[in-house]
């Protein structure tokens, strides 16, 4: 197996994605509020699933020794390196998760849900109990729990699937050109930050981390066939989880618009 085959054996969820019904919905600023309350958890599970990688393929601990493949040490740290410290729209230097939470302040999206939920992490020290009594919908716990089992169980393979292939890249175009819109629609509203958000994910992911994200699958895998199985069934469940995440952002939309 190689990607090429498993880029063609997720063909159909990444359909799903690209067809969903939920991008219709999008149409008032309070429908895009609901779309980034619940999308920047996969903002932030994305973060540690880059952390976890780098834990597992250089050295971060003391005292230093070199890890055992220099190209995916490097691979991995040059994607830390504008994951976790890209340049903002003003010059400063933020992760592209602060980035985003940045954004939603500036267009009004709520963040106090957040906050509570990243408090509680820190607090009980166990992301699994902080999803769990969380007042979160039931696809994004399922979501954030899925990140993290495959984060715990520990299989270096198996999370660099879910960080390369659970995270299409699809969709990113498709909501520049969606914002761009309702900046024209809604110019009272600043969308700048977020629309810079997306079009540089758009940047990095197409001329930078997508490419060494595959590369980094192909030197993790090689040439086992039980590691390239196990990236197909973890790229699929993602892939679906992600659909379902899209399916609670329409249902939130759906029920304020029945409230209204």
């Amino acid at each position: 197996m190689n990607i090429i085959e498993i880029n063609s054996k997720l063909q159909s969820q990444k359909e799903t994605l690209l067809h969903h019904t939920l991008y219709e919905k999008v149409k008032t600023i309070e429908d895009l509020h609901q779309f980034l309350e619940c999308h920047v958890y996969a903002v932030w599970d994305f973060m540690s699933l880059l952390k976890a990688l780098q834990s597992k393929l250089t050295c971060t601990t003391t005292p230093w020794f070199a890890s055992v493949n220099p190209q995916t040490r490097y691979l991995i740290n040059e994607i830390v390196l504008a994951e976790e410290s890209d340049l903002t729209l003003d010059g400063k230097r933020l992760s592209h998760f602060e980035m985003y939470v940045d954004a939603m302040k500036d267009c009004g999206a709520d963040t106090i849900k957040l906050t509570t939920f990243i408090t509680d992490v820190l607090d009980t020290k166990n992301v699994f109990i902080a999803i769990k009594k969380s007042s979160l919908h039931p696809n994004v716990k399922a979501f954030l729990d899925f990140t993290f089992r495959i984060i715990e169980e520990g299989k270096t393979h198996k999370i660099a699937a879910a960080f390369t292939f659970g995270r299409e890249d699809l969709i990113p175009n498709m909501f520049t050109e969606i914002l761009k819109n309702f900046q024209q629609n809604f110019p009272e509203t600043d969308l700048s930050k977020l629309i810079y958000y997306f079009e540089r994910h758009i940047e990095l992911d197409t001329d930078e981390h997508g490419p060494m994200a595959m590369e980094m699958i192909n030197e993790l895998c090689g040439n086992d066939s039980k590691k390239w199985m196990e990236v197909e069934e973890v790229s699929v469940l993602a892939l679906e989880k992600r659909i379902e995440l899209w399916d609670a952002i329409e249902e939130k939309i759906e029920a304020s618009l029945a409230i209204a």
